[in-house]
């Protein structure tokens, strides 16, 4: 084989290759970046063309942006000792929940009751170690107890309103 049919044979070869190159593709009305706070976004708007490549545990989709963010958050100081303890119970109740309360100082101390949608129902300055919610009233759902220290929020619980059960007894006809 003499140096031009090399030549044009490597030329082929090349140009074959390049036709099976596979690139991300993107069509795009529009994008950007933005900044703020939290960091930075990029976007776009209008994406039309894309293509997504799965296997059984991970997909990836072409042309579209993918997330990759590395965050450290440093974890909020927490005092070394607690000197308090606080419960409520019974959790799920049906009818009236205890929150108690010990080494606490109960000054400036109150509970808020929220329902799941961040709705305030009520909303009370505690003054005993022991004081009972009634719940009774209240419909079959889940709710948020915040114990407050006059702005700062102490502890949140979840409490779940149950329904109570009936006993029905056989009747003979």
């Amino acid at each position: 084989m003499n140096i031009p049919q090399l030549l044009l044979s490597v030329v082929i070869l090349l140009v074959f290759a390049a036709t099976d190159l596979k690139a991300q593709e993107s069509v795009n009305a529009a994008g950007g970046d933005t900044a703020g706070n939290g960091g930075t976004v990029s976007y776009t708007i209008g994406q039309v063309v894309y293509h997504t490549n799965a296997d059984t545990n991970n997909s990836v989709a072409e042309g579209v942006q993918q997330p990759y963010a590395v965050v450290v958050i440093d974890p909020p100081e927490e005092p070394n000792e607690i000197s308090f303890s606080i419960m409520a119970y019974p959790n799920p109740t049906t009818a009236y929940l205890t929150l108690e309360l010990k080494e606490l100082e109960l000054s400036n101390l109150n509970f808020e009751l929220y329902d799941m949608h961040g709705k305030l129902l009520q909303r009370e300055k505690i003054t005993e170690n022991l004081t009972s919610i009634a719940m009774n009233k209240l419909p079959v759902a889940t709710y948020f107890l915040k114990v407050t220290d006059g702005n700062r929020a102490i502890k949140t619980f979840k409490i779940i309103r149950k329904t109570t059960r009936q006993k029905y007894t056989a009747v003979n006809y």
